[in-house]
């Protein structure tokens, strides 16, 4: 009975638009995660920098950046988009990839900047008075000590900010980009089965956020500092 019962169920599978579906989204994701990986390498550089200027830029860049902060994390990401896109155009000739990914990655840094100054102020301040005794500069003391270890420090929130840009990475579609969401609709107008395809589509982004994820603890567990959660 219940290998009938398996076999009745397998045949309603529509599997040649299963197939064909995966094979479009295949191509879509090479471009989700070009978005992807573009907006997060610029969010940490951003908020690296915005991350620095919170902790050691003085009283005043301190509350610049903090309000810069505040009004990007405020905005909804496809706003950004919009007011990149059409700022940025109105100026100069800018395709919308690269559009998508400065937008993303402006939302992502001020997230990240967050994040950095956490990593930052994680560092014990014996790191710090420590660097200037052997005669370091707080330039280089910034650079060659504190950077280093708050990498470390947080690459475990990296895991929530990569899940969140991956899953923003498909709000890129309304410029027209051919990312996974933007191949889903296609696929889903030409196949009449709109539930079927953005239930892939679904199944897809999961794929690459578990990956992302299990990369980034695979990375936290190798470059973990045993001592300074001791100290800390």
């Amino acid at each position: 009975m219940f290998p009938e019962l398996l076999e009745a169920i397998t045949s309603k599978v529509p599997w040649n638009i299963i197939l064909n579906t995966f094979q479009v989204l295949l191509k879509g994701m090479v471009v989700t995660v070009e978005v992807a990986v573009g907006a997060l390498f610029l969010g940490i550089v951003l908020g690296l920098v915005l991350g620095l200027g919170r902790v050691y830029g003085g009283s005043l860049v301190s509350k610049v950046i903090a309000i810069f902060v505040l009004i990007l994390r405020a905005l909804p990401p496809v706003l950004t988009i919009f007011i990149l896109f059409y700022a940025v155009t109105s100026i100069i000739n800018l395709p919308p990839l690269l559009a998508g990914i400065l937008s993303l990655g402006l939302s992502s840094g001020a997230f990240q900047a967050e994040i950095f100054r956490g990593a930052i102020l994680g560092v014990p301040d014996g790191q710090m008075i420590s660097a200037r005794a052997l005669g370091m500069t707080k330039g280089e003391a910034i650079r060659t000590i504190i950077i280093p270890q708050a990498f470390r420090l947080a690459i475990p929130s990296w895991s929530n900010e990569a899940a969140l840009v991956i899953k923003n990475s498909s709000l890129v579609y309304v410029l027209g980009i051919p990312d996974m969401m933007r191949q889903a609709q296609y696929a889903a107008a030409r196949t009449a089965e709109p539930f079927l395809i953005f239930s892939l589509t679904a199944l897809a982004y999961y794929l690459l956020i578990l990956l992302a994820n299990k990369g980034l603890s695979a990375l936290d567990q190798k470059f973990r500092i045993p001592t300074l959660e001791l100290e800390l």
